[in-house]
């Protein structure tokens, strides 16, 4: 199965450069394409300036286009997105396909004094993980947003339901690359599962002195926790191919999933 992942800033709100990317994606044999955080929104900076009734318009116009996108390219889209409903915001992850839409609402959401999403948004804290899980083309995908990654709880909620793929849009920035590559290297491993994790690009000034620099380092982990096919700092789209053999292949050498089966934990 090939998978698209597109690396962008934030689009504009021409959906022209969008609609060629998803036409190339197509045309290339990708069934899924994926975007990073804060790409079909405004940057989270940006947005909590914004009068609610332009990020509604923002996101309204955004989701139209994809579910037409979807359709005309016979792609399932993965996006994050911004949803207003009845004077709340939530933060989701989008999947928009010919068979419809859904949205599920963000678990973990940053809090730190700098970049406080969980004090703006209205998810609420569930004392039970649900992230999106879906089957396409015989695999088995879960798919989360990036400072999901650090918890736990969501990779054992990807482990009971035997996911083979997980796709992880990201708005990784500050120098953070080596920690994630640690991290997603060790979960693909530990787990026999490819992560595809998808940085947005781009710059916010914050007219404090510093300035925010989202640096791509799109990239493919495989089964075995090797990152393969990065792509660089700038704006890009690549197709990354998956193999249901290396998957099984990991699963029957390193035998983490019988463990679990033998103790019935999975």
């Amino acid at each position: 199965m090939k998978i698209a992942v597109l690396q962008l800033s934030t689009l504009p709100l021409s959906n022209q450069k969008l609609d060629e990317y998803l036409k190339n994606c197509s045309n290339d044999g990708a069934t899924i394409a994926v975007l990073g955080e804060y790409v079909l929104n405004s940057f989270f900076k940006e947005l909590v300036k914004m009068p609610k009734y332009m990020i509604k318009e923002q996101s309204k116009h955004k989701i139209e286009a994809l579910e037409q996108f979807s359709i005309t390219y016979n792609l399932t889209i993965i996006a994050p997105i911004v949803i207003v409903d009845d004077d709340k915001i939530y933060k989701c992850l989008g999947k928009f396909s010919k068979e419809g839409s859904i949205f599920v609402n963000q678990e973990f959401l940053i809090d730190f004094d700098h970049w406080n999403e969980d004090s703006y948004f209205d998810n609420e804290a569930n004392s039970v993980v649900k992230p999106m899980i879906f089957s396409h083309n015989g695999f088995k995908i879960g798919a989360i947003n990036g400072f999901e990654m650090h918890f736990d709880s969501i990779w054992q909620a990807f482990c009971k339901e035997k996911i083979d793929i997980i796709l992880l849009p990201s708005v990784s920035t500050f120098g953070s690359n080596q920690r994630w590559n640690e991290v997603l290297k060790t979960r693909a491993f530990l787990n026999n599962v490819y992560i595809i994790r998808v940085n947005r690009v781009g710059k916010y000034d914050d007219n404090e002195g510093s300035l925010w620099k989202f640096y791509g380092n799109t990239y493919l982990v495989n089964p075995d926790g090797q990152i393969e096919n990065t792509l660089g700092e700038k704006e890009d789209y690549m197709i990354v191919d998956i193999h249901k053999k290396e998957i099984n292949d990991a699963r029957e050498n390193w035998g983490f999933q019988k463990q679990l089966q033998k103790r019935n934990l999975i």
